[in-house]
């Protein structure tokens, strides 16, 4: 009875302490003329929390205890401005901002460009998506100097740490990156994203991205690592979020922009926006050509995209976006180490081809039910295609046979998808507490052909098994998946300055693979001793939990702890699995993928001088698939496994790998540390570092136990300066990567082979970029000059196509950009 009594009374106190909660309301007006502010954000620096103004400037901010807070208001046509309140009451204050001046240089547009950035950085909650406690990038498109033409990904993702780039050279039509031991392969370990819906060619069973949002279209890149897999998925990489430009306030603004470059690259982008009273669209036609600077490099890009919404209500928002693609490209083919070395110009492939169309379609209804309570709903589908011929055999040096059939691949991708998402703010012990309940619905039919092209020499995509039965590589499947996906995320703050985020998700996944397969085996003369069709059908159903906890601690209104821990897992696909590749083999009893993320690290900033980001991480795979060398294994006529003679890559699961490692970023505003009166000038420093160690613990297969794990260098870095003086911008920036091993049993680099090129490390390479731009009214000029030092280098040793090979980087290349905007 006594502790009962105690209890009671602590209770009591603490209820009570809690209950001295007071709100600070008020108005947000111009200082010109006293007219209110619509919309404007009112952000508590000191506790991290987001308000919005109404349409007339009110504003309420509830919960606070008594003490100051740290108020920064904001609205993008007014200075920001921030005021120190001290709240030991109920409380109103009216906030006067400035209208901006009507024209600024481009230097003190950046200025604010980077002081809204700062601003939206640390936000713990954006919509209907949450991203408390978690490893979370936000590139600002509007402050990076680099090629946007041609999409270079190493200047676009300069400020995010430890992402591992292929260089395709194709102006950025698609984008390869990964990290942590994972494979930039068309960034098929991201869960890869636009405006909050899925991109990929199907995300279950061929995660590929082969269509990339142009950059120049875009307002923002969210990427969201580690524990982000309980929103948007399983994946280990997390998410990639393209988010595009949001319609003008005008009721129409043009944009143009005109560029040219080195190897007759040209490519135009243009783009329509504005808004007519509930009624806003953004629109854009962007084209990309060039020849690239190896022969048979061949390509042109046509991409298209509508995005048209309506706010049906002040509380209600429907919009509808469709994005097109078309692209064609010929492919050089990979080179063997001595080719390489020899001239990295050389190609011996002039018959392969490769084809893309891509259609995206979303409906996205969002509703506001209360100031505390969002929902949303993501409709979306794909209908799409990727084609490949080509001569593409086991020996890379093999010299192309005019007359023999090329290998044919298609794929059609039909998929469609439903994600709703509800998050609402509830008090929980006193304090404002967040959760978010959401489900996804996903579904693909999808077809796959390999076998036969024709002997044609241009980008002729038309099936010839008719011609050549005997081709050794067929096969027909249709793949239809099913995915359904239950989850949810609380933040809890326990005091204004702690907050704990716990997390689940729910799988339940179905693939499938329903058709046929031939084998064959040919004499030496190339005829068959066996030619038989066999059926194939497998269905993998399977569901589970992952479960994840984030935590964030607010050192004070700038600067915060954050650590995370998510599981992960990743399915096998069957598409891996039934291609025939002649350069490795697949183990037929592949199987999924698990493991876990975690993060433990600091970020903020130290005053407008400094802002940082460093965090240590652990990431354990269980069945990690990868690639070893070992004896070729076949099926013989008795159906016993027996050895060819050759030696292959073998894909399969081959054992469990832990990595570890420190990734860090800081940004030091010389500006503001020397001359902090000068408004005409910029000038700030950037370090981009990772620094991965990773270790193979277990393996059934031999040497294999204590090697690194592939696609991690042991260094990653990063770094540059910008610098600026009134209407003039510029941007130096070194990128340099340590070796970096392709296959598991970290097999050496023969700078000799001239058979292959497919097995060996990736040698150590350094880059150099400088880019610049000037701005005159409506125009703005943009140049710059990618590897300026002309290292000759290569970040891929490709298995498939573009190769098989290494592919060798894009040497010095310059380009130029014409802006005007009206």
């Amino acid at each position: 009875m006594m502790k009962l009594k105690v209890f009671s009374i602590l209770f009591l106190l603490g209820f009570m302490c809690h209950a001295q909660e007071f709100k600070l309301s008020g108005k947000v007006i111009s200082a010109e003329n006293g007219e209110p502010v619509a919309n404007a954000e009112l952000w508590n620096k000191t506790t991290g929390k987001l308000t919005v103004a109404n349409e007339s400037g009110d504003f309420v901010i509830a919960g606070l205890e008594k003490g100051s807070y740290l108020i920064a208001v904001f609205s993008y046509e007014f200075e920001i401005q921030e005021k120190e309140v001290e709240v030991n009451k109920d409380t109103e204050i009216t906030f006067r901002l400035q209208p901006l001046a009507e024209s600024l240089s481009e230097v003190v547009l950046t200025a604010r460009k980077e002081q809204l950035f700062a601003l939206r950085k640390l936000r713990k909650v954006e919509g209907t998506s949450i991203y408390a406690g978690k490893k979370s990038e936000v590139v600002l498109m509007d402050k990076v100097m680099g090629n946007m033409a041609a999409n270079n990904a190493r200047q676009i993702y300069n400020q995010v740490v430890g992402l591992n780039i292929y260089d395709n050279g194709d102006a950025g039509i698609q984008l390869n990156i990964g990290g942590r031991g994972l494979d930039p392969n068309r960034t098929q370990n991201f869960n890869t994203r636009q405006n909050g819906y899925d991109i990929s060619a199907d995300v279950l069973g061929y995660p590929e991205s082969y269509y990339t949002p142009p950059s120049e279209a875009l307002r923002e890149i969210q990427v969201v690592r580690g524990a982000a897999s309980l929103q948007y998925g399983t994946q280990f990489g997390g998410l990639i979020n393209f988010k595009f430009k949001e319609p003008s306030e005008k009721k129409i603004e043009f944009l143009t922009r005109q560029s040219v470059g080195s190897n007759e690259l040209v490519t135009s982008f243009n783009s329509l926006s504005g808004t007519v009273g509930n009624f806003s669209y953004y629109t854009y036609y962007n084209f990309k050509g060039g020849k690239g600077f190896r022969p048979n490099s061949e390509y042109d890009s046509h991409n298209a995209f509508a995005h048209m919404g309506w706010q049906i209500t002040n509380k209600s928002k429907l919009s509808f976006e469709y994005t097109y693609m078309d692209y064609l490209a010929q492919q050089p083919g990979g080179l063997t180490d001595a080719q390489f070395y020899l001239n990295p110009d050389f190609s011996n492939r002039e018959r392969n081809w490769f084809k893309v169309n891509w259609n995206l379609f979303a409906m996205k209804f969002e509703h506001q039910f209360s100031d505390k309570s969002d929902f949303s709903l993501n409709v979306f589908g794909l209908d799409a295609s990727r084609k490949a011929v080509g001569f593409r055999e086991n020996r890379v040096s093999q010299a192309d046979d005019p007359s023999a059939p090329r290998e044919l691949l298609i794929d059609d991708f039909s998929n469609w998808g439903a994600e709703a998402r509800f998050l609402t703010r509830y008090n929980f012990i006193g304090e404002e507490s967040v959760i978010l309940l959401g489900g996804k619905y996903y579904e693909t039919d999808n077809s796959q052909f390999q076998g036969p092209g024709t002997a044609a020499a241009g980008a002729d995509f038309t099936r010839a098994t008719d011609d050549f039965p005997n081709y050794p590589r067929q096969s027909q499947f249709d793949f239809p998946n099913q995915n359904l996906a239950f989850f949810g995320e609380n933040i809890f703050n326990i005091t204004n300055n702690f907050s704990v985020t716990p997390g689940f998700r729910f799988e339940y996944i179905n693939t499938a693979a329903d058709g046929i397969y031939k084998f064959i085996i040919l004499d030496l003369a190339g005829n068959p001793l066996q030619n038989e069709t066999i059926a194939d059908t497998r269905n993998f159903e399977r569901s589970f939990v992952l479960l994840g906890l984030g935590s964030s601690y607010n050192l004070n209104a700038t600067n915060e702890l954050y650590a995370n821990f998510s599981q992960n897992y990743r399915s096998v696909t069957f598409n891996d699995i039934r291609v025939i590749n002649p350069v490795f083999q697949v183990d037929p009893n592949i199987s999924d993928e698990e493991g876990f993320t975690s993060d433990l690290g600091i970020r903020g900033r130290v005053s407008n001088i400094f802002s940082y980001d460093a965090s240590i991480f652990a990431l354990k795979y269980n069945n990690r698939i990868g690639e070893i060398l070992r004896p070729e294994m076949r099926e013989n006529a008795e159906g016993e496994m027996v050895q060819t003679g050759r030696i292959v890559r073998f894909r399969g699961n081959i054992g469990d790998a832990f990595i570890y490692g420190l990734e860090t970023f800081g940004e030091w505003n010389l500006k503001n540390t020397f001359f902090e009166s000068s408004f005409n000038h910029r000038l700030s420093l950037f370090v981009n570092a990772a620094f991965t160690k990773s270790e193979y613990i277990s393996s059934d297969a031999t040497n294999v136990v204590g090697k690194e794990v592939e696609f991690i260098p042991a260094v990653n870095l990063k770094t540059g300066l910008n610098f600026g003086y009134k209407d003039f911008m510029a941007g130096l920036q070194y990128t340099y990567l340590s070796k970096q091993f392709t296959d598991a049993t970290n097999a050496p680099q023969d700078i000799n082979d001239n058979q292959r090129g497919i097995e060996g490390s990736i040698p150590a390479y350094g880059i150099m970029d400088i880019s610049a731009s000037y701005s005159l009214g409506r125009f703005k000029l943009e140049a710059g000059i990618n590897n300026l030092l002309d290292n000759t280098y290569f970040t891929r040793r490709a298995t498939g196509y573009p190769g098989p090979g290494i592919i060798p980087a894009q040497p010095l290349t310059w380009y130029t950009t014409l802006q005007f905007k009206l």
